[in-house]
Formats: structure tokens, sequence, C-alpha cells
């Protein structure tokens, strides 16, 4: 995975939330399955677009993940609780920007490291956009 150019704290301090794993996100080598990583991810970017954004954007736009770049450094169990951390740490590229998303355990040991890549979709059209200047700047002031 390309390391994030910036981390939660330096230039944006983002978007956090706790996340507790449940007995079903835990797989048989006991510990949370990394499809659930991968759900955590997307439930913090929804969860930051729905804080920040503005509801006629909400109401306009939708995102999609088109790529998912993880580092899986440790892990929890059920009943285990992880803050998840989201930050955009660069300016949006046509209509894909990178989302960054780092779980850190309860020692402070990051759990997982990851970089999404995100497109912005117009509802009525179905159709990529060019991300507009004044949403992304609402996440990259962050």
């Amino acid at each position: 995975m390309s390391n994030p150019s910036s981390s939660p704290g330096e230039e944006h301090s983002g978007f956090a939330l706790s996340i507790t794993a449940r007995p079903e996100d835990i797989d048989e080598l006991g510990h949370v399955n990394n499809a659930v990583w991968v759900r955590w991810i997307q439930e913090m970017a929804t969860a930051h677009w729905q804080a920040i954004a503005p509801q006629d954007a909400i109401d306009r736009y939708i995102w999609v993940v088109t790529r998912h770049e993880i580092d899986y450094r440790g892990n929890i169990g059920a009943g285990d609780t992880v803050t998840g951390h989201t930050w955009i740490s660069e300016p949006p590229r046509g209509a894909r920007f990178w989302r960054n998303v780092r779980f850190t355990g309860p020692d402070g040991a990051i759990k997982v490291d990851a970089r999404t890549n995100w497109a912005i979709i117009e509802r009525a059209s179905g159709r990529p956009v060019r991300v507009p200047a004044d949403l992304a700047d609402l996440f990259l002031k962050d």
C-alpha cells in the first residue's frame, strides 16, 4: 500500500468513529475477518460524507469505490473496539479522490491502514462527474 501523505492530526483532523467487533464479525481464526474490515472502511467513508456534506449534495451524489489498498497490521476479537480515522489528504482528480483510513486498537497500535479511491456519481444520470470544488474544499479543510 502507498503510505498516506498525511495522518490524522498532522495536516487534516479528518473524521473519527469507534467500532466494536461483534461475534458475527469474527472468522475461523478468532479475529475480525478481512471482509469486515473492508465493510468498516466503507462505513467510515459513508459516515464522514453524511457528517460533512450538505443535504443537497447527499441527495444529488453517491460515491463508489474504484480501488482499495489495505495493509492488515494487527487484529481484534469479538467485543474489542477500534477507533477508525478517515481523512482526505489531496485534492480530487476529476471524479475521483483518495481517502485514507486507519483503525487503531485500544493499545494505540495500528490494526489496519488503507487508502481507497472513490468516484462521485450523479444519481440522476448514474454517471461519474467532476468532484465539485465546494465539496472537495469541505473535506480538504477537514
